[in-house]
């Protein structure tokens, strides 16, 4: 069975909650109470080793690892690499954060990787072949 590492916004950011029970392939999400150098390691192996790397975006996203992770997965994982940001309901990204996340999504696309702006059609192409 495939499986997708599931990393991008933490920070209580609910779409794990919503896009882990519609997938038909298994998942890691590297998200634990207690951030441990244990923990880092098995995160850089999951990454290694899953099938896809998602990094999905959030508005909540206060750090920017996740997009210096999407990136570097792409130029060295670029056919397992995904990306992806979202609008949250009660919390929105500003016109220029908009602009900077579409070229990074752009970037991820031109090399080798998937952009989507959905946790639906994130969920269509991760589920595909697995039905």
């Amino acid at each position: 069975m495939k499986k997708v590492f599931l990393g991008g916004t933490c920070n209580n950011s609910n779409w794990r909650e919503k896009l882990i029970p519609l997938l038909k392939i298994d998942y890691f999400d590297p998200v634990v109470d207690d951030w441990t150098e244990e923990c880092y390691k098995e995160e850089l192996l999951q990454r290694k080793n899953c099938d896809y790397c998602l990094y999905l975006i959030t508005p909540k996203m206060e750090g920017v690892y996740s997009i210096a992770e999407v990136v570097d997965d792409s130029n060295k994982r670029p056919e397992k690499t995904i990306f992806c940001f979202i609008n949250e309901t009660n919390n929105k990204f500003s016109e220029a954060q908009i602009k900077s996340l579409d070229k990074v999504g752009i970037m991820v696309r031109e090399n080798g990787g998937k952009y989507f702006l959905s946790i639906e059609d994130v969920v269509k192409y991760l589920n595909r072949g697995e039905l």
